[in-house]
Protein backbone atom coordinates (compact mmCIF):
# COMPACT_ATOMS: atom_id res chain seq x y z
CA UNK A 1 0.00 0.00 0.00
CA UNK A 2 1.15 3.54 -0.75
CA UNK A 3 0.87 6.80 1.09
CA UNK A 4 0.23 8.65 -2.19
CA UNK A 5 -0.74 7.59 -5.69
CA UNK A 6 -0.75 10.33 -8.33
CA UNK A 7 -2.75 9.85 -11.52
CA UNK A 8 -1.41 11.97 -14.37
CA UNK A 9 1.96 13.28 -15.49
CA UNK A 10 1.64 16.86 -16.68
CA UNK A 11 3.04 19.83 -14.74
CA UNK A 12 0.53 19.23 -11.95
CA UNK A 13 1.29 15.53 -11.58
CA UNK A 14 5.07 15.86 -11.73
CA UNK A 15 5.11 18.82 -9.32
CA UNK A 16 2.86 16.97 -6.87
CA UNK A 17 5.24 14.02 -7.12
CA UNK A 18 8.28 16.22 -6.50
CA UNK A 19 6.80 17.74 -3.35
CA UNK A 20 5.43 14.42 -2.10
CA UNK A 21 8.77 12.70 -2.66
CA UNK A 22 10.71 15.43 -0.84
CA UNK A 23 8.27 14.98 2.05
CA UNK A 24 9.25 11.28 2.18
CA UNK A 25 5.77 10.14 1.12
CA UNK A 26 7.17 7.61 -1.41
CA UNK A 27 4.71 8.56 -4.18
CA UNK A 28 3.77 6.34 -7.08
CA UNK A 29 2.94 8.36 -10.21
CA UNK A 30 0.94 6.55 -12.89
CA UNK A 31 1.77 8.46 -16.04
CA UNK A 32 -0.03 6.71 -18.96
CA UNK A 33 1.18 4.15 -21.42
CA UNK A 34 1.05 6.52 -24.40
CA UNK A 35 0.53 10.12 -23.18
CA UNK A 36 3.13 10.53 -20.44
CA UNK A 37 3.99 14.18 -19.95
CA UNK A 38 0.61 15.65 -20.82
CA UNK A 39 -0.20 18.37 -23.33
CA UNK A 40 3.18 20.07 -23.14
CA UNK A 41 4.65 17.08 -24.95
CA UNK A 42 2.86 18.49 -28.01
CA UNK A 43 4.04 22.07 -27.50
CA UNK A 44 7.02 23.71 -29.15
CA UNK A 45 8.49 26.85 -27.58
CA UNK A 46 7.28 27.56 -24.04
CA UNK A 47 8.14 31.21 -23.49
CA UNK A 48 6.19 31.98 -20.33
CA UNK A 49 7.40 29.38 -17.83
CA UNK A 50 9.47 31.10 -15.11
CA UNK A 51 13.19 30.41 -15.13
CA UNK A 52 13.62 30.05 -18.89
CA UNK A 53 14.30 33.54 -20.34
CA UNK A 54 15.13 32.05 -23.74
CA UNK A 55 12.16 29.70 -23.71
CA UNK A 56 12.14 25.91 -23.50
CA UNK A 57 10.68 23.17 -25.65
CA UNK A 58 7.60 21.57 -24.09
CA UNK A 59 8.96 18.00 -24.14
CA UNK A 60 12.26 19.20 -22.66
CA UNK A 61 10.46 20.95 -19.81
CA UNK A 62 8.42 17.85 -19.02
CA UNK A 63 11.51 15.66 -19.16
CA UNK A 64 13.24 17.89 -16.62
CA UNK A 65 10.18 17.77 -14.35
CA UNK A 66 10.13 13.99 -14.58
CA UNK A 67 13.84 13.70 -13.79
CA UNK A 68 13.50 16.02 -10.81
CA UNK A 69 10.58 14.02 -9.40
CA UNK A 70 12.51 10.78 -9.85
CA UNK A 71 15.63 12.25 -8.26
CA UNK A 72 13.82 12.57 -4.93
CA UNK A 73 12.30 9.10 -5.04
CA UNK A 74 9.13 9.18 -7.10
CA UNK A 75 8.32 5.84 -8.74
CA UNK A 76 6.83 6.37 -12.20
CA UNK A 77 4.65 3.73 -13.83
CA UNK A 78 3.82 3.86 -17.56
CA UNK A 79 0.36 2.35 -17.48
CA UNK A 80 -3.25 3.47 -17.83
CA UNK A 81 -5.65 3.81 -14.93
CA UNK A 82 -8.92 2.13 -15.91
CA UNK A 83 -10.88 2.31 -12.65
CA UNK A 84 -10.66 3.87 -9.20
CA UNK A 85 -12.33 3.19 -5.86
CA UNK A 86 -12.01 6.37 -3.87
CA UNK A 87 -14.27 5.92 -0.85
CA UNK A 88 -13.02 4.73 2.51
CA UNK A 89 -9.66 5.00 4.23
CA UNK A 90 -7.89 2.88 1.60
CA UNK A 91 -8.26 3.90 -2.03
CA UNK A 92 -7.77 1.47 -4.92
CA UNK A 93 -6.40 2.35 -8.35
CA UNK A 94 -6.81 -0.28 -11.06
CA UNK A 95 -4.53 -0.26 -14.11
CA UNK A 96 -4.74 -1.71 -17.59
CA UNK A 97 -2.25 -4.44 -16.69
CA UNK A 98 -4.61 -5.75 -14.04
CA UNK A 99 -2.69 -4.41 -11.04
CA UNK A 100 -4.44 -2.81 -8.08
CA UNK A 101 -2.53 -0.09 -6.25
CA UNK A 102 -3.81 0.70 -2.76
CA UNK A 103 -3.17 4.11 -1.24
CA UNK A 104 -4.19 6.30 1.66
CA UNK A 105 -4.38 9.33 -0.61
CA UNK A 106 -4.90 9.83 -4.33
CA UNK A 107 -4.06 12.96 -6.31
CA UNK A 108 -6.00 13.24 -9.56
CA UNK A 109 -4.05 15.23 -12.15
CA UNK A 110 -5.56 13.82 -15.33
CA UNK A 111 -5.60 17.09 -17.26
CA UNK A 112 -7.89 17.67 -20.21
CA UNK A 113 -8.58 16.20 -23.66
CA UNK A 114 -8.72 17.84 -27.08
CA UNK A 115 -12.18 19.03 -28.10
CA UNK A 116 -13.56 17.93 -31.46
CA UNK A 117 -15.68 19.70 -34.06
CA UNK A 118 -18.17 16.83 -34.41
CA UNK A 119 -18.68 17.41 -38.13
CA UNK A 120 -18.86 14.91 -41.01
CA UNK A 121 -15.46 13.72 -42.15
CA UNK A 122 -13.60 14.63 -38.95
CA UNK A 123 -13.41 11.17 -37.41
CA UNK A 124 -13.04 9.35 -40.72
CA UNK A 125 -10.08 11.49 -41.76
CA UNK A 126 -8.45 11.66 -38.33
CA UNK A 127 -4.81 10.81 -38.92
CA UNK A 128 -5.30 11.32 -42.66
CA UNK A 129 -5.09 15.09 -42.69
CA UNK A 130 -7.14 15.91 -39.59
CA UNK A 131 -4.98 16.46 -36.51
CA UNK A 132 -4.96 17.99 -33.03
CA UNK A 133 -1.16 18.19 -32.80
CA UNK A 134 0.83 20.48 -35.10
CA UNK A 135 4.17 19.52 -33.61
CA UNK A 136 3.47 15.84 -34.17
CA UNK A 137 2.71 15.91 -37.90
CA UNK A 138 3.33 19.45 -39.14
CA UNK A 139 6.38 18.45 -41.18
CA UNK A 140 4.19 16.22 -43.38
CA UNK A 141 2.58 19.38 -44.79
CA UNK A 142 5.66 21.04 -46.18
CA UNK A 143 4.70 23.24 -49.12
CA UNK A 144 0.96 22.58 -48.60
CA UNK A 145 -2.07 24.73 -47.86
CA UNK A 146 -3.67 23.89 -44.54
CA UNK A 147 -6.05 25.31 -41.93
CA UNK A 148 -6.14 25.79 -38.19
CA UNK A 149 -9.49 26.08 -36.38
CA UNK A 150 -9.82 28.18 -33.23
CA UNK A 151 -9.40 31.61 -31.69
CA UNK A 152 -7.34 31.10 -28.55
CA UNK A 153 -3.63 31.00 -27.76
CA UNK A 154 -3.37 27.37 -28.82
CA UNK A 155 -4.78 28.12 -32.26
CA UNK A 156 -2.43 31.08 -32.74
CA UNK A 157 0.54 28.99 -31.65
CA UNK A 158 -0.43 26.12 -33.94
CA UNK A 159 -0.90 28.42 -36.93
CA UNK A 160 2.39 30.23 -36.34
CA UNK A 161 4.28 26.98 -35.89
CA UNK A 162 2.80 25.47 -39.06
CA UNK A 163 4.07 28.35 -41.19
CA UNK A 164 7.49 26.71 -40.84
CA UNK A 165 6.25 24.00 -43.18
CA UNK A 166 3.10 25.07 -45.02
CA UNK A 167 3.00 27.63 -47.82
CA UNK A 168 -0.30 29.00 -46.50
CA UNK A 169 -2.30 28.62 -43.28
CA UNK A 170 -5.98 29.56 -43.13
CA UNK A 171 -7.00 30.41 -39.58
CA UNK A 172 -10.73 29.67 -39.28
CA UNK A 173 -12.66 31.38 -36.50
CA UNK A 174 -16.42 31.51 -35.95
CA UNK A 175 -16.35 35.11 -34.68
CA UNK A 176 -14.81 38.43 -35.66
CA UNK A 177 -12.50 38.76 -32.64
CA UNK A 178 -10.05 36.44 -30.92
CA UNK A 179 -9.74 35.12 -27.36
CA UNK A 180 -5.98 34.78 -27.66
CA UNK A 181 -3.58 36.99 -25.75
CA UNK A 182 -2.53 40.17 -27.57
CA UNK A 183 1.02 39.02 -28.17
CA UNK A 184 -0.17 35.78 -29.76
CA UNK A 185 -2.75 37.63 -31.87
CA UNK A 186 -0.20 40.08 -33.18
CA UNK A 187 2.26 37.34 -33.98
CA UNK A 188 -0.33 35.54 -36.09
CA UNK A 189 -1.74 38.66 -37.75
CA UNK A 190 1.71 39.84 -38.75
CA UNK A 191 2.65 36.52 -40.35
CA UNK A 192 2.28 36.82 -44.16
CA UNK A 193 1.55 33.10 -44.47
CA UNK A 194 -1.53 33.25 -42.23
CA UNK A 195 -4.91 34.25 -43.67
CA UNK A 196 -7.84 34.73 -41.30
CA UNK A 197 -11.24 33.33 -42.23
CA UNK A 198 -13.54 35.31 -39.96
CA UNK A 199 -17.15 34.46 -39.07
CA UNK A 200 -16.77 30.95 -40.42
CA UNK A 201 -17.14 27.43 -39.13
CA UNK A 202 -16.37 24.09 -40.70
CA UNK A 203 -19.51 22.23 -41.73
CA UNK A 204 -17.68 19.25 -43.22
CA UNK A 205 -14.18 17.95 -43.79
CA UNK A 206 -13.95 16.49 -47.28
CA UNK A 207 -11.68 13.98 -48.96
CA UNK A 208 -11.31 10.35 -49.93
CA UNK A 209 -8.33 8.66 -48.31
CA UNK A 210 -6.84 12.05 -47.41
CA UNK A 211 -8.22 15.50 -46.61
CA UNK A 212 -8.72 17.61 -49.72
CA UNK A 213 -10.68 20.49 -48.24
CA UNK A 214 -13.41 21.80 -45.97
CA UNK A 215 -16.84 23.24 -46.48
CA UNK A 216 -17.11 26.56 -44.64
CA UNK A 217 -20.43 27.81 -43.33
CA UNK A 218 -20.88 31.52 -42.59
CA UNK A 219 -21.88 32.47 -39.04
CA UNK A 220 -23.18 35.95 -39.95
CA UNK A 221 -25.33 35.42 -43.01
CA UNK A 222 -22.57 35.47 -45.60
CA UNK A 223 -22.00 32.95 -48.37
CA UNK A 224 -20.87 29.43 -47.67
CA UNK A 225 -17.77 28.33 -49.54
CA UNK A 226 -15.24 25.55 -50.02
CA UNK A 227 -11.53 25.69 -49.22
CA UNK A 228 -9.02 23.39 -50.86
CA UNK A 229 -6.72 22.10 -48.12
CA UNK A 230 -4.26 19.31 -47.48
CA UNK A 231 -4.77 19.32 -43.72
CA UNK A 232 -6.93 20.59 -40.87
CA UNK A 233 -5.58 21.23 -37.36
CA UNK A 234 -8.21 21.61 -34.64
CA UNK A 235 -7.41 23.85 -31.67
CA UNK A 236 -10.77 24.75 -30.14
CA UNK A 237 -10.11 23.89 -26.53
CA UNK A 238 -10.13 20.96 -24.18
CA UNK A 239 -12.44 19.09 -21.84
CA UNK A 240 -11.37 17.99 -18.35
CA UNK A 241 -10.62 14.28 -18.09
CA UNK A 242 -13.05 13.30 -15.36
CA UNK A 243 -14.38 9.98 -16.69
CA UNK A 244 -12.42 8.05 -14.06
CA UNK A 245 -14.02 9.87 -11.15
CA UNK A 246 -17.50 10.54 -12.53
CA UNK A 247 -20.08 9.45 -9.97
CA UNK A 248 -17.51 9.42 -7.16
CA UNK A 249 -16.28 13.01 -6.96
CA UNK A 250 -18.42 16.13 -7.13
CA UNK A 251 -17.95 18.16 -10.33
CA UNK A 252 -18.53 21.83 -11.10
CA UNK A 253 -20.91 23.24 -13.70
CA UNK A 254 -17.90 23.59 -16.00
CA UNK A 255 -17.27 19.85 -15.70
CA UNK A 256 -14.08 20.15 -13.65
CA UNK A 257 -13.50 18.39 -10.32
CA UNK A 258 -14.84 20.56 -7.52
CA UNK A 259 -12.32 21.48 -4.84
CA UNK A 260 -12.68 23.33 -1.56
CA UNK A 261 -11.71 26.96 -2.14
CA UNK A 262 -8.02 27.39 -2.99
CA UNK A 263 -7.22 23.93 -1.68
CA UNK A 264 -7.05 20.69 -3.66
CA UNK A 265 -9.51 18.87 -1.39
CA UNK A 266 -12.30 17.14 -3.28
CA UNK A 267 -15.65 15.90 -2.01
CA UNK A 268 -14.03 12.71 -0.65
CA UNK A 269 -11.51 12.69 2.22
CA UNK A 270 -8.03 11.68 1.12
CA UNK A 271 -8.68 12.49 -2.53
CA UNK A 272 -7.11 15.60 -4.02
CA UNK A 273 -7.12 17.11 -7.51
CA UNK A 274 -4.77 19.43 -9.37
CA UNK A 275 -4.08 21.02 -12.73
CA UNK A 276 -6.37 21.46 -15.72
CA UNK A 277 -8.83 18.91 -14.35
CA UNK A 278 -9.87 21.53 -11.75
CA UNK A 279 -9.17 24.68 -13.81
CA UNK A 280 -11.58 25.77 -16.57
CA UNK A 281 -10.15 29.28 -16.77
CA UNK A 282 -6.37 29.73 -16.70
CA UNK A 283 -5.02 26.37 -17.90
CA UNK A 284 -1.35 27.37 -17.88
CA UNK A 285 1.65 25.16 -17.15
CA UNK A 286 2.71 27.38 -14.26
CA UNK A 287 -0.75 27.39 -12.63
CA UNK A 288 -0.96 23.61 -13.04
CA UNK A 289 2.44 23.22 -11.38
CA UNK A 290 1.36 25.46 -8.50
CA UNK A 291 -1.81 23.41 -8.18
CA UNK A 292 0.27 20.23 -7.94
CA UNK A 293 2.22 21.80 -5.07
CA UNK A 294 -1.01 22.50 -3.22
CA UNK A 295 -2.21 18.93 -3.74
CA UNK A 296 0.99 17.41 -2.34
CA UNK A 297 0.91 19.69 0.70
CA UNK A 298 -2.77 18.91 1.30
CA UNK A 299 -2.05 15.18 1.03
CA UNK A 300 0.83 15.49 3.48
CA UNK A 301 -1.39 17.33 5.94
CA UNK A 302 -4.12 14.69 5.58
CA UNK A 303 -1.65 11.85 6.17
CA UNK A 304 -0.56 13.47 9.41
CA UNK A 305 -3.99 12.60 10.79
CA UNK A 306 -4.13 8.99 9.56
CA UNK A 307 -4.00 6.19 12.13
CA UNK A 308 -0.55 4.88 12.96
CA UNK A 309 -1.25 1.30 11.84
CA UNK A 310 -2.46 2.32 8.40
CA UNK A 311 0.40 4.75 7.97
CA UNK A 312 2.98 2.11 8.88
CA UNK A 313 1.53 -0.23 6.25
CA UNK A 314 1.63 2.51 3.64
CA UNK A 315 5.21 3.51 4.44
CA UNK A 316 6.24 0.07 3.31
CA UNK A 317 5.38 1.05 -0.30
CA UNK A 318 3.83 -2.37 -0.83
CA UNK A 319 3.79 -4.06 -4.21
CA UNK A 320 0.76 -3.73 -6.49
CA UNK A 321 -2.22 -5.72 -5.33
CA UNK A 322 -0.71 -6.61 -1.94
CA UNK A 323 -3.21 -8.20 0.35
CA UNK A 324 -3.98 -6.63 3.74
CA UNK A 325 -1.78 -7.36 6.71
CA UNK A 326 -2.19 -10.70 8.42
CA UNK A 327 -5.15 -10.80 10.75
CA UNK A 328 -6.90 -7.88 9.07
CA UNK A 329 -9.16 -7.30 6.09
CA UNK A 330 -10.75 -4.46 4.19
CA UNK A 331 -14.49 -4.06 4.23
CA UNK A 332 -16.30 -2.90 1.03
CA UNK A 333 -15.86 0.76 1.96
CA UNK A 334 -12.08 0.39 2.26
CA UNK A 335 -11.97 0.52 6.05
CA UNK A 336 -9.44 -1.72 7.82
CA UNK A 337 -11.25 -4.15 10.11
CA UNK A 338 -10.49 -7.22 12.17
CA UNK A 339 -6.95 -6.23 13.13
CA UNK A 340 -5.48 -8.83 15.47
Amino acid sequence: MRQVVIIGSGPAGYTAALYAARAQLQPLLIASSVEAGGELMNTTDVENYPGFPDGVMGPDLMDQMRLQAEKFGTEILLDDVVRVELEGDVKRVHTGRGDVHEALTVIVATGSAYRKLDVPGEERLSGHGVSWCATCVGFFFRGKTIAVVGGGDSAMEEATFLTRFADKVHLIHRGDSLRASKIMQERAKNDPKIQFEWNSRIAEVTGGDLVDGVRLESTNGGEDRDLDLAGVFIAIGNDPRTDLVAGQLELTEAGTIKVDGRSSRTSLPGVFAAGDVIDPTYRQAVTAAASGTVAALDAEHYLAGVSGELLERAKGAAAPGESPAAGSSLDPSGQLVGQA
